[in-house]
């Protein structure tokens, strides 16, 4: 082999190695931020609220950390064409609320239940137009991958760089919509011509803010 060929290699495989560590160290970073802290837990003991279990599904594509967002369909019974995270109402048969993130990942974007690992748990929270306790949990995703959304369920997906949910930079506090006759001030975020509001937004920006000043 040639220095240069060797030269080449040598680079590739450091920079391959490089990719690695940096993975390894994002994924590891989260997790210990994560079981370091007891999430906040909304109570609800007078089961006023539907519960719902939700995944923030993080991943890497060309050198950039992402989430994945979906947008919901027209034809579904809640949040109608809002940005959304994929999960949804707890079902009788699941075991728990992270069952329930899981499963509803797989039925609305075929993101396998296995290919995710799950890192840990945010704040709840909960949604303003449709009453539901919302519980997040942070996972990594494999990338790229063969996603099938459910048509019923979700419009398309979304691929977020988690620089957009940095606090004061693409953030704005004031944001009014109306739902039901009713105006609300929420905060938002735009990405793509598409805006993230609502529950979804306080949770990015509750992920963000326990993150702290990290960059990634």
């Amino acid at each position: 082999m040639s220095e240069r060929k060797t030269l080449v290699f040598v680079q590739t495989l450091f920079n391959f190695l490089k990719s690695i560590m940096c993975e390894h160290n994002f994924t590891d970073t989260i997790r210990k931020i994560l079981s370091a802290r007891k999430p906040k837990l909304i109570q609800n003991s007078r089961s006023c609220c539907k519960h719902a279990g939700v995944l923030i599904p993080l991943f890497k594509d060309e050198g950039v950390h992402k989430v994945l967002l979906t947008k919901r369909s027209l034809t579904v019974e809640y949040h109608k064409g809002q940005i959304s995270f994929p999960g949804g109402s707890v079902e009788r048969e699941d075991t728990s609320l992270e069952e329930t993130a899981l499963r509803e990942t797989q039925e609305e974007t075929g993101l396998r239940r296995e290919d995710i690992e799950i890192l840990g748990r945010i704040d709840d929270t909960m949604t303003l137009e449709s009453n539901f306790l919302v519980h997040p949990f942070v996972g990594l995703v494999p990338y790229p991958y063969n996603f099938t959304i459910s048509e019923a369920e979700v419009e398309k997906l979304i691929k977020v760089p988690l620089e957009i949910f940095h606090p004061g930079k693409y953030m704005d506090n004031g944001h009014l919509f109306e739902s039901k006759g009713k105006a609300y001030s929420t905060l938002t975020y735009e990405y793509d011509n598409e805006v993230i509001r609502g529950a979804t937004a306080r949770m990015m920006n509750n992920f963000m803010d326990i993150l702290g000043d990290r960059q990634f």
